[in-house]
């Protein structure tokens, strides 16, 4: 079975940090993702999502994102349900966050201390991709012109 959400959207409200009784950190929050397309005379759509993060994910969110940022979230798509103090029984349906990154442009980002991702299951940031080794380009400012060898125009170019 698969079960994997990926969104990107904005913070409608401020994340609140919340303990539970064994001490474990959770949040919920609600982001606003924009539909792609829009029907000519109209105004841009929105979906809203409920998500839901765990211990350092949790405070990763509270401490670096607030209303209107943008955030990614990558985790699974679960349902729950309750009763509510009326008696009716009700069925809520979330994300649970499994990481949790910051998106959008560079500058926004800066003040948030650049790109950085958090992982639900580890706690930490997530390392920053290294580039591949690659070997150095050769240099051609050295070289003269008889390195190159010269085409003929009336011939038919190989490609």
């Amino acid at each position: 079975m698969l079960n994997r959400v990926v969104l990107m959207g904005r913070l409608v409200a401020d994340p609140e940090l919340k303990t539970t009784t064994s001490g474990v950190s959770v949040t919920s929050f609600r982001i606003a993702v924009d539909r792609n397309y829009v029907k000519a005379g109209a105004e841009r759509q929105a979906d809203f999502f409920d998500i839901v993060a765990w211990r350092s994910s949790a405070e990763f969110v509270c401490r670096n994102f607030s209303k209107g940022a943008l955030i990614a979230v990558d985790g699974q798509l679960q349902s729950r349900t309750y009763t509510a103090k009326d008696g009716t029984n009700r069925t809520v349906i979330e994300v649970v966050a499994d990481n949790v990154s910051f998106t959008g442009e560079r500058r926004e980002n800066a003040s948030y201390g650049g790109s950085q991702q958090y992982r639900a299951d580890y706690g930490a940031p997530a390392p920053a991709p290294q580039p591949a080794a690659r070997p150095a380009a050769p240099s051609y400012s050295a070289g003269s012109a008889d390195d190159f060898q010269v085409m003929p125009l009336d011939d038919d170019l190989p490609f």
